[in-house]
């Protein structure tokens, strides 16, 4: 049995809360692409733990595998594993021999790169986490990447360092101007340096048995009768094929990701549940088009401000305020065909409670035509202007006592408000998040069970 966990939309949607609730029914937790850029926020018994690459169903004690679809940081890590053995936990995290590795100078040019495209006019400052995330994943296509595998052979490790140092040191001197030697960036492009650092971590990988040949390793698991859930980073509109391009990610969040990122066959993963996971609202950290974004006059930016501190939407990895907007049906239709969803499950719901007004855009205007889902450039979604659809606001209640009642103890409005939804994206209310604890959401079903 497998279970796909995907964002619907912009990549803050609260993934990691279902995660880690289904998790725990779950033998192994595969994130399947992504890096350190990924925040996911998991809160149990009021203690918080923010995670960017360990997958989130480590803190409930399952096994926690990076896909070879993955770019790893080691640092982080390591850093985050240490962290949480300090915290009383004891993570069991493998990763894919076929991941990628990010190196010192890839975070290096990911923010010369950046840099470059804020001051020319004619490029698109993406708004990246500045974690080397996109020039890994370049390296990987130009096949001088660094893997998980090579930091376990000194030699094979060396020879790919010198490889690409040399290249990327061209790139940062004669295409950026960057001086390679001075005392900030030596370090990244210096492969004795490098060398012994990887190598190091790759003594240590090896040490405490940590890679796998991910789509052996899950064939065996699953073969043994093993629950398997893959988790997705970001979400579908910043998908690099699927969603609003450039202003995307450099890997595939959508559910089929899940396959290529872990070796598992697309009938394996295929045949299992595939869950969207929804914020009741729009959010977006960095640029790109928003069409429900709440900047207009100030009663806008109030309501706007009111969201933000009520659902604290500050990047977890970044802490950059998100920018809101009202739900966008478009875009979670367009997300729920790329994936196919079987499930939803819709958060946040109790940070609309008591707001002033309730809208939904149902639909976009272009060009005097009525739309219904996402335009596939850009340049045609920032002319969209969307359509709303205005709904019964609800006020708060006592949201934990309604997570531990069920879903026909939510208001009225709420549960409309949820269905239209989930009727629109032609899938089933699997959960609705009620508040950030592990205990504040009101289960529905569980995918593993259907």
């Amino acid at each position: 049995m497998t279970v796909t966990i995907v964002g619907s939309q912009l990549g803050d949607e609260g993934k990691g809360a279902l995660v880690d609730r289904w998790g725990g029914d779950a033998d192994v937790v595969v994130r399947y692409q992504g890096g350190d850029n990924a925040g996911h926020t998991v809160v149990e018994g009021g203690e918080e733990y923010k995670l960017s690459l360990v997958p989130s169903g480590a803190v409930r004690g399952t096994i926690g595998v990076l896909g070879n679809g993955c770019v790893v940081n080691p640092r982080t890590l390591f850093e985050e594993i240490d962290e949480l053995r300090d915290r009383g936990l004891d993570p069991d995290v493998r990763v894919a021999r076929r991941a990628h590795v990010i190196l010192p100078y890839h975070r290096v040019l990911d923010g010369i790169e950046e840099a470059g495209k804020a001051e020319d006019d004619s490029g698109v400052e993406v708004g990246t986490t500045g974690r080397g995330i996109g020039p890994t994943y370049e390296d990987k296509a130009g096949r001088r990447g660094i893997r998980i595998g090579d930091l376990l052979d000194p030699d094979v490790l060396r020879d790919r360092i010198e490889y690409v140092v040399d290249h990327q040191r061209s790139v940062a001197e004669e295409v950026y101007g960057l001086d390679v030697d001075d005392s900030e960036h030596a370090a990244a492009f210096d492969v004795d340096a490098l060398h012994e650092e990887f190598t190091a971590i790759g003594e240590r990988l090896a040490e405490d048995g940590m890679t796998v040949n991910c789509s052996d390793f899950l064939y065996h698991r699953r073969e043994a009768g093993d629950r398997i859930l893959f988790e997705g980073a970001q979400g579908t509109s910043i998908d690099i094929d699927h969603g609003n391009y450039p202003f995307v990610t450099s890997s595939n969040p959508t559910a089929g990701g899940a396959a290529v990122g872990s070796g598992m066959g697309v009938t394996t993963v295929g045949a299992g549940e595939v869950v969207g996971i929804v914020k009741a609202y729009l959010s977006r950290v960095g640029s790109g088009p928003l069409p429900t974004e709440l900047d207009g006059d100030d009663d806008e930016e109030a309501l706007a401000d009111e969201i933000r501190e009520k659902g604290g939407e500050f990047g977890t990895v970044t802490g950059r305020p998100r920018r809101i907007g009202w739900l966008d049906l478009p875009m979670l239709r367009h997300a729920s065909r790329v994936s196919g969803f079987t499930g939803v499950a819709i958060n946040h719901v109790d940070v609309l409670a008591d707001l002033p007004e309730l809208r939904v855009c149902v639909g976009y205007e272009l060009d005097g035509e009525r739309i219904d889902t996402v335009p596939t450039t850009t340049e045609r979604w920032e002319r969209c202007e969307p359509v709303y659809r205005e709904f019964e606001t609800w006020s708060a209640v006592d949201w934990a006592a309604v997570a531990e009642e069920g879903y026909e103890a939510l208001p009225e409005a709420t549960r409309e408000y949820l269905e239209f939804v989930a009727d629109e994206m032609d899938a089933a209310v699997y959960a609705v998040g009620v508040g950030p604890d592990r205990e504040e959401t009101v289960e529905v079903a569980n995918p593993f069970d259907r």
